[in-house]
């Protein structure tokens, strides 16, 4: 059987009376990015760290391309690193930061300076490497982080956290800088972030973390249009989540009763099944609810009342109340100038019943 290059077993750690992490389990495949993903405390970087050999878990197993490494130092990992911080050495030039990793293991320097040239190169800097770290900009920096990580071919690289001292633009740039490197070198990357935009636009697969547990582990398409609740729904772009009761189920088809009497309807996945009466969260995105003409009809359509029209370039976002008070949007793309219906205006808004996903309530909820 094929093994994967790393997988962990059920790994847990406390400190104190905290819980950082809680019976993780996943996969990563040779040569796969996955991402994890999670607000602030929710255990990713513990999991990071007791991967890379530098935080001991209380429980549970690391392999790594099939061997036990649970308790193996972290120089025996074959792992790299690239941190925030991009823990340079201010006193080395560029080429000798790259190089230092590669004198720990004692490559002559014949070798040394064909692989530093080469790991430039990759990064897009080949002339500087006679600098110092401080006469490069942050982007530039956290390019020579990771040209120091991959020079000495890890098994596998661990970021964690490495574009947040960046500004929106050099972010945009080291995304796709990142996503380049990946595909060219195929190494297998696991990557810790707080911002879904990253996941996003990087990953094979990302790992949702919530309250020291994986919530959901899935490509960024399987948490954005099949998340599996309502955490994953509202943490995975934007989503108009509507509170409802199953009252009728035929088939594939579900009948759900909505605030104010009003009936919706929606789409059973496969092999699932509902109970009469079972009060569930209904979660549309806004791209997929669209502000209908007065002639206009859809599978579902609500009344409500025009809070406020925006124009975010390309995108205009119409944002309504229901009568319940329930505010919810809708997304499309932007066609001309905004509409001059006035606020409050009565409006309709519609969706087809493929296009909304019944999630469980949240467990304070029920």
């Amino acid at each position: 059987m094929r093994q994967p290059k790393l997988r962990t077993r059920n790994l847990r750690k406390t400190y104190g009376p905290v819980v950082a992490l809680s019976g993780a389990s996943f996969e990563v495949e040779e040569g796969e990015f996955l991402t994890l993903l999670g607000p602030s405390g929710s255990g990713k970087t513990t999991m990071l760290m007791m991967i890379a050999g530098l935080v001991r878990p209380d429980s549970g197993e690391v392999w790594i391309d099939g061997h036990l490494a649970t308790y193996a130092p972290p120089h025996r990992r074959d792992i790299g690193m690239v941190f925030q911080n991009y823990a340079l050495f201010p006193h080395l030039s560029v080429f000798e930061n790259i190089a230092f990793p590669l004198r720990m293991r004692g490559m002559n320097e014949t070798d040394i300076r064909r692989e530093v040239a080469g790991a430039l190169d990759l990064v897009q800097l080949p002339e500087v490497g006679n600098r110092l770290p401080r006469a490069l900009s942050g982007g530039q920096q956290q390019r020579i982080a990771l040209a120091r990580c991959i020079v000495y071919r890890p098994s596998i690289v661990l970021m964690d956290e490495p574009l947040g001292a960046l500004d929106r633009k050099l972010r945009d740039q080291m995304k796709l800088e990142i996503k380049r490197l990946h595909t060219e070198l195929g190494i297998t990357v696991l990557y810790v972030t707080h911002d879904q935009e990253e996941a996003m636009v990087m990953s094979d697969r990302v790992c949702l973390l919530n309250d020291s547990r994986i919530e959901q582990i899935g490509t960024p398409a399987d948490l954005y249009f099949l998340p599996r609740s309502t955490f994953v729904a509202d943490f995975i772009g934007e989503s108009n989540l509507l509170s409802v009761t199953v009252a009728s189920v035929d088939g594939s088809d579900v009948m759900l009763n909505a605030a104010a009497g009003v009936l919706l309807k929606a789409r059973l996945d496969a092999g699932r099944s509902l109970r009469i009466g079972e009060a569930m969260k209904l979660m549309v995105r806004p791209e997929m609810l669209r502000v209908l003409e007065a002639d206009a009809n859809a599978d579902n359509i609500l009344e409500a009342r025009l809070s406020d029209v925006i124009l975010v370039g390309g995108v205009t976002k119409t944002y309504a109340r229901l009568a319940d008070g329930v505010l919810v949007s809708a997304t499309g793309l932007t066609c001309g100038p905004p509409c001059t219906i006035e606020k409050n205006a009565s409006i309709r808004l519609g969706w087809t019943k493929e296009n909304g996903v019944l999630l469980p309530q949240p467990e304070s909820a029920v």
